[in-house]
């Protein structure tokens, strides 16, 4: 038999069926006829590869399965099943940790291919337990060396659903994250994997565009048109036309030039510097930040409407101390590429070193860790890297208690105002029972006035709107 998967199915007739196509496909599979029902398999501690489970049910629905999952600390995946038009509803079920969707009426195909990378996913979990590297003449063999490798943890798991359910639409994408998680490479996989992975893909550091030449920069400018055009310049959107432009720390653009940028985004056309004619250009804005945006609107230095078109779809690059099932992953795939690079031999690292990396708080997060396995791997002359072997890393197992990293933290904007922003935004943070009680709070003190009751819940109202309609909150 392939595997073991739990069906949560109120539809007699078509649970009956699903049963069947399991069967006749390899699979041992289980019907249970409602939430309370999967619950009580559930809970005498039967092991699952996977749990199918429509939306609505008779006695609740997947969302509040999901809810009683985590707090069971149940963490089988779950594939959510949804009607026609609920959508919407199915990214709400993602963000609360489902592995995937899938709408109806189901294709076999599509089911099918959803669960192997179910399956997949789970091999890859445990291949990742091992400690084991590749040997030299493998790594030399592969093509594909410098790709970096997915965190398999379920943060990492809920961001690359998130990459997948957005990456073909043309929406905007606004990505969150400390400094050196890699909000960079995930820009690049959203364009990979989207309808303009053939186009060019253009990265903009924000913060090195100074507000006289931010304009040149992004929409170009003509011959003559200021004393240093010596040349025709084409600006950064039209290089990216058909493509994708990732503006790193939108936070840093330039106030007078983010009205231009509006601009731009809603006619979705460029006037370069010195021209009176309009160019029209196709391109998907990506953006990322590491900075709290909704404090920089309330200070007057970043337009709320650049802000909501910005950021029409969300994504949370977790921080790596929040991963650190995924630092053995990770570690691994830096030593094979710094062994590569460097010519050296090293193959293993120690328990006792592998402890120390886990233990460590990494503020640095990605970027750093590649750095010290780097110098690690440098300083070690056998195959294996040893605690010896990481000098910058001797007594780092108290840091993640000490003063200074708790000063670190605290005064660090994304982690304190952004991350409670995000937090107080998405139902992942929240039992749905506690946050539709706080929303029916809100709207009965502000007397049924939107605005009001947005601001009462710290939310902004297109959240205020998505969670009304989520818990069908009749006004």
């Amino acid at each position: 038999m392939q595997g073991q998967i739990l069906i949560v199915e109120d539809d007699s007739a078509f649970g009956t069926m699903l049963l069947k196509w399991f069967g006749r496909n390899g699979y041992t599979a289980t019907l249970c006829s409602g939430m309370m029902s999967a619950q009580n398999v559930l809970s005498q501690k039967r092991i699952f590869d996977l749990i199918l489970s429509d939306l609505k049910l008779a006695d609740g629905d997947g969302i509040m399965l999901l809810s009683w999952l985590k707090k069971m600390r149940i963490t089988t995946p779950v594939i959510i099943m949804t009607g026609y038009g609920e959508v919407q509803t199915a990214v709400s079920a993602i963000k609360l940790g489902a592995f995937d969707f899938l709408e109806k009426p189901i294709n076999p195909s599509i089911l099918t291919k959803k669960i192997q990378s179910v399956f997949d996913q789970n091999k890859s979990n445990e291949e990742s337990s091992s400690l084991k590297i590749k040997n030299k003449g493998n790594r030399n063999n592969n093509k594909d060396n410098s790709k970096i490798v997915e965190g398999t943890s379920p943060l990492y798991r809920q961001m690359y659903s998130f990459i997948d359910l957005v990456a073909p639409t043309q929406m905007g994408v606004m990505i969150i994250g400390e400094s050196g998680t890699g909000k960079e490479h995930v820009a690049h996989m959203i364009h990979n994997r989207s309808n303009r992975a053939q186009g060019p893909f253009i990265a903009v550091d924000c913060g090195s565009l100074s507000t006289e030449l931010a304009p040149s920069e992004l929409f170009g400018h003509k011959k003559g048109s200021f004393t240093s055009a010596i040349d025709d310049k084409n600006g950064f959107f039209w290089e990216a036309n058909g493509g994708t432009l990732f503006l790193d720390e939108v936070g840093n653009l330039p106030y007078g030039v983010q009205t231009q940028m509006l601009r731009s985004l809603q006619e979705k056309k460029i006037r370069p510097i010195g021209t009176s004619t309009d160019i029209e250009v196709d391109v998907r804005i990506i953006t990322a930040t590491n900075e709290n945006l909704e404090q920089a609107i309330l200070q007057g230095k970043f337009r709320e409407d650049l802000y909501h078109r910005l950021n029409e779809f969300l994504i949370k690059v977790p921080a790596l101390r929040d991963c650190i099932e995924d630092i053995a992953l990770y570690a691994q795939h830096f030593m094979d590429e710094a062994s590569n690079e460097l010519e050296k031999d090293v193959n293993y690292l120690s328990p006792e070193a592998l402890k120390l990396l886990e233990n460590y708080s990494w503020p640095g997060n990605l970027r750093e860790l590649r750095n010290v396995v780097r110098r690690s791997v440098l300083f070690t002359t056998g195959d294996t890297i040893t605690s010896t072997s990481l000098p910058s890393l001797s007594g780092y197992s108290e840091l993640p208690n000490s003063s200074l990293h708790a000063t670190e933290i605290k005064t660090n904007s994304y982690t304190t105002d952004l991350e409670a922003s995000y937090k107080s935004n998405h139902s992942l943070y929240n039992k749905p029972e506690d946050e539709r009680d706080k929303i029916l709070k809100a709207l009965h003190k502000s007397n049924g006035n939107k605005t009001k009751a947005a601001k009462l819940l710290n939310i902004d109202r297109k959240t205020l709107y998505n969670k009304i309609h989520l818990y069908n909150i009749e006004l």
